[in-house]
């Protein structure tokens, strides 16, 4: 439970390895974070994070979760709650951005990163849902991307990912209403993280811990959505209102 304070003292994150994850939990660590649960795919990565949680107090545990591994997941994250909850905070961090043009020549590995990205997200979004309505509280964090908002063709496979993991997290937060559980959803431009190594920053790039300092003011301020930086909603209310004629144009 929260305290008294209303601070984050126990934490889940699908996608243990993920820098974004990771840097919310450095903060949540100086506000009161007393436990972490760390499900990933990438050991070392969540050895160094548990590492450094641990010297600030607080106390990790790491185990394995594959994200494309759907018939998993229920029994996974029950396991989880069972033995680690309850949980004040989950965040579903995991994803892949892929190359389109990789997509269009292997359309296998287009369907891979979907079930990862999307269908991965619904099935353990949906168990995580029941174990935070049975507990009665909590948030579950959602990292899409505005990637989502108006898939380009330069990325339209990840972006219609995205898109569908921003409709599914909508809705799964109205399913939640009156549960004492909530979603908030973390709508991230470019970040500069291992997924973006070598791509050319986008304009207003982040870094990981810019968008874990937007995740803080929104679990602050109790926010159902945070775009980061906030520049970017407005900037997508006037990009989505575009004729595709011109969308297609821009290059930003």
């Amino acid at each position: 439970m929260t305290d008294a304070l209303g601070r984050v003292r126990s934490a889940l994150v699908l996608g243990g390895g993920s820098e974004i994850a990771l840097a919310t939990l450095e903060r949540l660590a100086t506000r009161g974070l007393r436990r972490a649960v760390l499900l990933g795919r990438r050991p070392e990565v969540m050895r160094v994070a548990a590492a450094s949680l641990t010297s600030k107090g607080v106390e990790v545990v790491t185990l394995p979760f594959d994200a494309e591994a759907i018939d998993a997941h229920a029994a996974a994250i029950a396991e989880a709650f069972a033995t680690y909850g309850d949980f004040d905070l989950v965040v579903i961090a995991f994803g892949t951005l892929g190359d389109q043009t990789a997509f269009e020549a292997d359309p296998t590995a287009a369907g891979h990163a979907a079930i990862t990205n999307y269908a991965g997200a619904v099935s353990s979004g949906l168990a995580i849902a029941a174990a935070l309505r049975e507990q009665g509280h909590g948030m579950l964090v959602v990292l899409s991307s505005v990637a989502g908002q108006r898939p380009r063709r330069a990325n339209y496979v990840y972006g219609s990912t995205k898109a569908g993991l921003d409709a599914f997290a909508r809705g799964l937060g109205e399913a939640l209403r009156g549960s004492g559980a909530r979603v908030m959803i973390v709508r991230p431009g470019f970040v500069k993280t291992r997924m973006t190594d070598g791509m050319k920053p986008r304009l207003f790039a982040q870094t990981a811990d810019q968008v874990a300092t937007a995740i803080i003011g929104g679990l602050d301020r109790g926010a159902s959505v945070v775009w980061s930086p906030p520049l970017l909603r407005p900037i997508f209310l006037i990009l989505n209102a575009l004729p595709q004629a011109i969308f297609r144009r821009l290059k930003a």
